[in-house]
């Protein structure tokens, strides 16, 4: 879809497959042919192998082979029949191999296991993973049996599709055959079971394993430790771990496990139990810590550990700069960034698309889209093809930007080079559009997201819903709760308190009742920013006491007031001349551990000025000065127009005159 263009959609070409028939006469190029009609004597199989093997047009091949076949002059054999079904099995042309396959059998030749392993593989490369099982159960039709081998790689295309339900029966059919898995076929099983988060059956599987003889490998720890860790059972996988002996990708998966909790000093301590073990690091262990302190923001700490891998001799890879590079970006630090980015150049590391994607990101991170733009032309440059996240990601720096041409020139030019959209990329562009006002063209994309087999998620929906509740369209935003139903997705805690936050604003507390309500009959938890909407709704219509029972009903659902909470209520207790109240509310703020912070002491100091007088104004200006907060433009104002309206010119002057040196 061009926006230039409203809402036209995609054109989709079908490409029509290969014709695959043997028995018609094709129409041939004599000058491509005429080795099988002029010398039919002459004709070997190294010949036709040769000729097969180094055609790069998959028709033209094709042709050759039906050619060779029908002119008499040669028959295909085992070999040459391999050669043309792989060719096909690469180009996912499968109704071609399934003919083969047959034209074998009416031949009478009999499929190896080799073949039959490369057309399983071929579907499985097409995501076919069910045409390749029913292919399987033709095994012997081919003249193949059946072999362990054939078994592991149909296991692998079943779990490729993670269709773990199809494995378990097949594998009983296997043991029924009389067939020993292998040390292969075992790994696969502990896959499917770890990806189906079925530890308790992987457990039972290693303990088979031991039982037949057949001792678990590397893989088979790693992949069961792996899978522990990412369920969040770190203890429990460093308990197993203590049963073998340790191996680097073991540790490697513990590490990585410690770091997606957090838990860098963790990762540190099985760092340095590894080197006391006398196991070497790799390229993998220091680069998940690297980037797990990048991505909590301590990029400062990164950079020993990455001095650490040169004095090692362990240089650091792609993954390792990319993650050093976003993590300048997080803090940004962009120079820091791009000098890192040259490091990695000097060091003889090229970047690739996830690397220049990383880079895209940081810049637009960091409001420098110009510089983005000029590292997507350079990717283009290198013969690097932007994927629809680099699209994405430029879209999204358009987008915060504010400029709406450059995000529809990217998303045009996305189209134009064949990048088919993702919900992210529609979602970006949603963004872009809603930030513009442009709210129908927004719809209109929503509605091709769905005609176009991309449905849009909750994000794409809270995205468009929250620009329209800016804008004071919330009777638009509430309509469109029933087309994220109809799209199956369900409104969360964030559409509904975009919404609230809309409602209370036109001050239409009747209809944000409802919406509360509405909420709490889903099933959702109210959060705090609901119940701060509601608070700040109630504070600005002057209901105070409505106010604070929505505090109270925060409390006893177990929620802790926040300083946006405390500001909110001190500032209405001062616009309403209950300053006492708003004191004692500061007072208990502090006693219970909340830092009161310059919009408390602004609201507090207006309250105090306007109903009490100026020494406790003053009071609390020292006492905030105590704490070390700077008092700001808006302390300053309310200060001078309090004591010009009630001292007088020079008295004023005099008073902040030993403010300020005071």
């Amino acid at each position: 879809m061009y926006l230039k263009e409203g809402c036209s959609l995609l054109l989709k070409v079908h490409k029509p497959s290969i014709p695959f028939v043997l028995n018609t006469t094709p129409i041939l190029n004599p000058t491509r042919n005429n080795e099988a009609n002029l010398n039919p004597h002459l004709v070997k199989e190294c010949d036709v192998l040769r000729r097969l093997r180094h055609e790069s047009d998959i028709t033209l091949a094709l042709e050759y082979f039906k050619s060779i076949a029908n002119s008499k002059s040669f028959k295909h054999t085992p070999l040459t029949y391999q050669v043309m079904i792989e060719k096909l099995g690469r180009r996912a042309e499968m109704d071609g191999v399934q003919y083969l396959l047959q034209q074998m059998k009416l031949d009478g030749i009999s499929c190896s296991e080799d073949l039959f392993i490369s057309v399983i593989n071929s579907y499985r490369q097409s995501g076919a993973a069910e045409q390749a099982l029913k292919t399987f159960y033709r095994v012997q039709d081919f003249g193949c049996s059946p072999t362990v081998k054939i078994y592991n790689h149909i296991f692998d295309a079943l779990l490729n599709e993670d269709r773990f339900h199809m494995i378990n029966p097949i594998y009983s059919n296997m043991k029924k055959d009389g067939l020993e898995p292998n040390v292969y076929t075992y790994n696969i099983l502990l896959k499917a079971l770890c990806k189906n988060n079925r530890v308790d059956g992987a457990h039972k599987l290693l303990v088979e394993m031991s039982n037949k003889g057949c001792s678990p490998d590397a893989v088979s720890y790693t992949t069961i430790i792996s899978c522990m860790c990412n369920l969040g059972k770190v203890k429990e996988a460093r308990d197993i771990t203590n049963r073998f002996p340790p191996i680097v990708p073991v540790y490697n998966a513990l590490i990585n496990g410690v770091c997606r909790e957090s838990n860098i000093e963790e990762a540190f301590e099985l760092l340095n139990e590894m080197m006391n073990k006398g196991i070497g690091p790799n390229v993998i262990t220091y680069t998940t810590i690297i980037n797990a302190l990048s991505d909590a923001g301590n990029i400062h700490s990164s950079l020993p550990i990455l001095a650490l891998m040169f004095k090692k001799g362990c240089g650091p890879n792609i993954h390792t700069f990319t993650s050093l590079i976003k993590g300048f970006f997080l803090k940004g630090k962009s120079y820091e960034a791009l000098d890192m980015w040259e490091r990695m150049m000097e060091e003889g590391i090229y970047p690739n698309v996830v690397s220049y994607n990383s880079l895209i990101r940081g810049l637009c991170s960091v409001g420098n889209v110009g510089k983005a733009v000029a590292v997507f032309n350079q990717m283009e440059r290198s013969g690097f093809s932007p994927n629809v996240t680099t699209y994405s990601t430029l879209i999204d720096g358009f987008a915060k930007a504010g400029n709406l041409v450059g995000a529809t020139e990217t998303w045009n030019d996305m189209i134009t080079h064949g990048c088919h959209p993702n919900v992210v990329a529609y979602t970006c562009m949603v963004d872009v559009l809603c930030r513009n006002l442009m709210f129908d063209q927004a719809h209109c994309l929503i509605q091709n997201m769905v005609m176009e087999n991309c449905p849009p998620n909750t994000i794409t929906f809270n995205t468009f819903v929250k620009s329209l509740c800016g804008s004071g369209r919330v009777d638009w935003a509430i309509k469109l709760l029933d087309l994220m139903e109809e799209n199956g997705c369900l409104p969360n805690i964030m559409t509904y308190n975009e919404i609230l936050d809309g409602l209370v604003k036109e001050n239409n507390f009747t209809l944000a009742f409802g919406v509360v309500k509405e909420i709490e009959e889903r099933g959702l938890k109210l959060n705090l920013v609901t119940y701060n909407t509601m608070i700040h709704g109630f504070c600005c219509a002057g209901m105070l006491e409505e106010a604070l029972k929505v505090v109270g009903k925060m409390l006893v659902g177990g929620l802790k007031p926040d300083a946006f909470t405390f500001n909110i209520i001190i500032n209405a207790y001062c616009k309403n001349g209950k300053v006492e109240f708003a004191i004692k509310l500061l007072d208990a703020m502090s006693a219970a551990g909340w830092c009161p912070d310059i919009v408390s002491y602004t609201s507090l100091i207006s309250g105090v000025c306007e109903f009490a007088g100026l020494e406790e104004a003053n009071d609390y200006l020292h006492r905030m000065l105590k704490e070390g907060i700077v008092p700001n433009v808006a302390i300053w104002n309310v200060l001078v127009r309090f004591l010009f309206s009630k001292v007088g010119f020079s008295e004023a002057l005099i008073f902040l005159d030993n403010i300020l040196d005071g």
